[in-house]
């Protein structure tokens, strides 16, 4: 059975793997590909973040974070990024987190949720988003370098919480 919780200091471990996988690839997130894992736990793990894994059997599967968009006027405004395991992939533990997610940022009480970087390539990321009431906003022509596709368009997608 599938468990959302929030993360433990014992979970830096499962997360960085995961971390690492999704970022080495470089098609899905603009961070470095050999960003350090200090550097990754340290985002993962920000100042103001929650910060959660989906686990099953006792085997963490992927991770999100939560946190404002912005401080101050914008502070009502959530963000979030969100990782899955490779193997785990299809299984539906994106859209349980992603409904989590949401559930957890009206508690919080955020207003609405932005995600300023969805690369438009990753379309199964960008239909569950669609899916659980996102829209496109704004699109970033050619703002990011696909590894394979080369430089590809990026959405900035928003869901209102009210």
């Amino acid at each position: 059975m599938l468990k959302i919780r929030p993360a433990l200091d014992a979970d830096h471990d499962a997360i960085w793997e995961i971390f690492h996988e999704v970022v080495e690839a470089g098609d899905t997130y603009p961070f470095d590909p050999q960003m350090s894992r200090d550097d990754g736990l340290t985002y993962w793990f920000q100042s103001g973040a929650h910060t959660y894994v989906a686990e099953q059997n006792d085997h963490v599967l992927g991770a999100y974070i939560l946190r404002p968009n912005w401080s101050g006027p914008g502070g009502h405004v959530a963000n979030a990024a969100f990782m899955v395991a490779a193997d785990a992939r299809g299984q539906g533990l994106g859209r349980a987190m992603g409904e989590d997610c949401l559930s957890e940022a009206r508690r919080f009480g955020f207003r609405a949720m932005q995600f300023n970087f969805v690369v438009s390539s990753n379309e199964s990321a960008v239909r569950l988003w669609q899916r659980l009431g996102f829209e496109i906003v704004g699109t970033l022509p050619g703002a990011f370098l696909h590894p394979e596709k080369g430089y590809v368009d990026v959405y900035v997608m928003f869901c209102s919480l009210l």
